[in-house]
């Protein structure tokens, strides 16, 4: 029998049928592009993360969770002092910046391995990272040099300055995450343009970290009754003069971490601070305009998260799996263990299987997003190698450069310029399988659990209820699982067909 052949460009014209090699393939395509130290990276993650649960988040996490039930006052001001003492919060920062300088991918595993334990404390180190994140599509070096050098320095003072991402307001949540639904998002907080900056004016809710927060990272507009041509992100520092911190609301889990209020009343920001401004010529691109380079920019930020709340739904379901298996070796049911009926172990098999696919589903996001999203920078050798390995007196040397507005244009020209539809359905798309797959699959094993458990799951002692509320959050939270399935289904699903409308 002859060996098959097949021809470069029929190859090419095959794998370009649905589902395409990008749909379908993104860590394959991706680990050959990763340095050989990416790997190092996540293991090293991973294992900073189990240690500091082990010897932090356990012995602490049951209790802190009934403190902050008991006492809504309560603040988990201790566990932020740890958490910084172990460096935590720049342990993906760059080594030039000050930080522990691994590699981003490892984020993931390692928000995973925290939420496996306690979720609230793992989504206070994500929301901060998220935050960071986010301030890199504005490519403002200003900003990032002072942010970036400011978090590790903080952090070594023993008052690590957190970030947070300030979307939510009481007419809009959902909609002003997803670009398509922008214009109807009732964005209520303006910025008024005046001599030197802007002037901030509205009202902002259910803010992750807020309390928590010294770096607040802005999204408002211009305009409200046309957010998309408007938009604008700006960063306001704690004690910025117009700014205030109102309630933080009572929910059902994260109980550790902050559901805040703030409050902007004639907040005085200067142009410095602007991080993205959309009617700059900086960063409009002539070809694609203003709504184009707004979408975009919004996709980086939601597809980087999308998959971190992937993770710690992910995260979650193992704990709830965990905790189901440590009842199961120790209940005796009719003078023999749960753990050897044979219906148990069924369960305990389904449990696991979810862990997996979740952890699969988060990790190939995060590779497309390496691929085609937010890091593709940094997942090139050269950028890596720099960033790993350059001292940092010669950074110093050549950081004022990066003020040049050359250097943002070349920055911006490859992120928005020669970023592709394809590129950015791809990320976009990929990020919405990991949220609502992976929350679904922690509401999944928290159910099992309950059901294993019987009436002994509702102790709290046993930690099975509070994986339940827990993970409940995230099903809504960073654009509701049904927002999600309509987002995978413009970018991936229905994209190729000209007679479908999306989000009508």
């Amino acid at each position: 029998m002859k060996p098959l052949r097949i021809g470069r460009k029929e190859k090419l014209h095959l794998l370009e049928q649905g589902p395409k090699i990008w749909e379908a393939f993104n860590g394959l395509e991706c680990q050959h592009r990763l340095a050989k130290s990416t790997h190092k990276d996540v293991k090293k993650a991973i294992a900073i993360a189990r240690k500091f649960n082990n010897e932090v988040i356990r012995p602490i996490y049951l209790e802190m969770d009934l403190k902050c039930m008991e006492d809504h006052d309560y603040l988990a001001w201790d566990f932020l002092k740890k958490a910084g003492e172990w460096g935590l919060f720049s342990l993906f920062i760059p080594k030039i910046f000050g930080g522990s300088g691994l590699n981003f991918l490892g984020m993931y595993p390692f928000i995973e391995e925290i939420a496996s334990v306690c979720s609230g404390l793992g989504h206070i180190i994500f929301v901060h990272y998220l935050g960071l994140a986010t301030l890199f599509p504005s490519f403002n070096s200003k900003i990032l040099n002072k942010v970036l050098r400011d978090v590790p320095k903080s952090e070594k003072k023993g008052e690590p300055h957190l970030l947070d991402l300030v979307i939510t307001e009481p007419d809009a949540g959902t909609d002003v995450q997803e670009p398509l639904l922008l214009d109807r998002g009732r964005i209520g907080t303006i910025a008024k343009k005046v001599d030197g900056g802007y002037v901030i004016n509205g009202r902002k809710i259910f803010i992750s970290n807020g309390h928590f927060s010294y770096w607040h990272i802005v999204m408002c507009s211009e305009d409200k009754k046309n957010p998309a041509e408007t938009f604008i992100q700006c960063v306001i520092p704690n004690g910025s003069k117009g700014f205030s911190f109102g309630t933080r609301e009572k929910k059902m889990g994260h109980l550790a971490s902050t559901a805040s209020e703030l409050l902007f009343e004639d907040c005085f920001v200067p142009n410095d601070w602007m991080s993205i401004v959309c009617q700059s010529p900086d960063m409009i691109n002539s070809k694609k305009g203003i709504r184009w380079t707004v979408h975009s920019m919004i996709d980086y930020v939601v597809s980087s998260s999308r998959a971190g709340v992937g993770a710690i739904g992910t995260g979650i379901a193992r704990g709830a799996y965990e905790a189901a298996m440590s009842y199961a070796r120790k209940k005796n049911v009719g003078g023999e263990l749960l753990v050897n009926q044979q219906w148990a172990q069924i369960i305990l098999t389904d449990m696991y299987r979810n862990v997996n696919m979740g952890r699969a589903i988060y990790m190939e996001s995060a590779y497309t997003d390496m691929l085609q999203g937010l890091f593709k920078l940094l997942a090139k050798k050269p950028i890596h190698y720099f960033l790993t390995l350059m001292p940092k007196w010669y950074f110093s040397l050549i950081s004022p450069l990066l003020s040049l507005k050359l250097v943002t244009r070349l920055f911006r020209k490859y992120y928005y310029d020669w970023y592709t539809d394809e590129e950015r359905d791809a990320s976009s798309g990929w990020a919405s399988i990991a949220k609502y797959t992976c929350t679904d699959i922690g509401v999944a094993n928290a159910n099992l659990a309950l059901d294993l458990m019987g009436a002994d799951g509702l102790r709290h002692d046993h930690g099975a209820e509070k994986c339940y509320r827990d993970v409940k959050l995230t099903q809504i939270y960073e654009s509701t699982n049904q927002v999600n399935q309509m987002n995978l289904f413009c970018c991936l699903v229905g994209n190729h067909m000209p007679e479908v409308e999306f989000f009508k």
